[in-house]
């Protein structure tokens, strides 16, 4: 029995598709389907059931073909687009269907390197899109406030109406975060998972509903991350040096791909943290005793965090505060 692999090039009205045989890497089959969920479990009936597949992130487009993956029990593996492109080196031409060629020479070569994925539970699924949700408004709601606030102060100018239209738009948008929050909070006590991860969390000294849901979500309910500190890079907490030789010395900095949103709110609860947290107030104030920057000892509060965030999931240790 062939050990095939196929790669799957996604757009957003077709598939295509191209089988490789693991072994010599010689194609055994391609083609085209339509990207829709009733065409992909037709052709998923003929398909053998040790197929492993490999397709790129791309978002809602893939859904439904992760859908159907996860549905009828194949294993697959979700690619970084980014890692993808710079791992191809030197390339001439580009087609969707050799695309799905190199997708699955990719799966192959890179086996070493990857998970299966595992799709989330609705639940988790269902309060990420929540959370994004209520990422989106509040960036609208502080949007909304500070032409408020400009509007209010200015005053050559006559812009009573415009004064109250965002007045109103701004009470529209806290009544609406105000209900995704809630029903936020629903789903967490509806799944006994969640909830568990969720109140273990909480209880940690500056982390707050929001940290709490986001990291949840951000690690699939701490299943995506084993490890601390590969989260700590994920965040942006972690900087990495850049020199080479005798001649280049950067700058030490976090990565560019660093989730930026989970960052920001990390360093608000940090400060939060070193506020409330006789600990972490003495380590703050030694650190700028010995002349460290403020916000790079609020950088290494907010790791303390994610390490106390994974001891008490991880390692099924409650939160004790510590007298400094």
């Amino acid at each position: 029995m062939k050990n095939l692999v196929t790669g799957i090039d996604i757009s957003k009205d077709t598939l295509d598709y191209c089988v490789l045989d693991k072994e010599d890497v010689q194609v055994e089959s391609r083609g085209v389907l339509d990207n829709n969920s009733r065409a992909i479990s037709n052709w998923l009936v003929g398909v053998d059931k040790n197929t492993v597949f490999a397709l790129e992130h791309t978002g809602h487009y893939g859904s439904a073909l992760i859908n159907c993956l996860s549905e009828k029990g194949f294993v697959f593996y979700l690619i970084n687009p980014l890692d993808f492109k710079k791992s191809l080196g030197l390339q001439r031409g580009k087609s969707d269907a050799k695309d799905a060629y190199r997708i699955a020479e990719y799966a192959i070569t890179r086996k070493h390197k990857m998970s299966p994925y595992r799709l989330p539970s609705k639940n988790l699924s269902t309060l990420k899109t929540l959370i994004i949700a209520r990422e989106r408004y509040v960036k609208m709601s502080v949007q909304v406030q500070n032409s408020l606030k400009a509007n209010e102060i200015n005053q050559t100018l006559d812009v009573k109406m415009l004064i109250k239209e965002e007045k109103k738009h701004y009470g529209f948008l806290q009544k609406s975060i105000k209900q995704i929050e809630n029903e936020m909070q629903k789903i967490i006590e509806a799944d006994h998972d969640l909830k568990g991860s969720y109140r273990k969390v909480t209880r940690i000294i500056g982390v707050g509903p929001v940290i709490a849901g986001k990291c949840i979500v951000e690690t699939d309910n701490f299943f995506k991350f084993d490890n601390p500190r590969k989260f700590s890079c994920h965040c942006g907490l972690a900087p990495f040096p850049y020199q080479s030789g005798s001649s280049i010395r950067g700058k030490t900095r976090a990565h560019f791909m660093r989730d930026k949103t989970l960052k920001a709110i990390l360093t608000k609860d940090a400060i939060t943290a070193v506020q409330h947290d006789p600990q972490l107030k003495v380590y703050y104030d030694r650190k700028i005793k010995e002349g460290k920057h403020r916000m790079s000892v609020i950088n290494a509060v907010a790791n303390k965090l994610v390490l106390r965030i994974f001891a008490v999931v991880k390692r099924e240790e409650p939160f004790v505060k510590l007298v400094a």
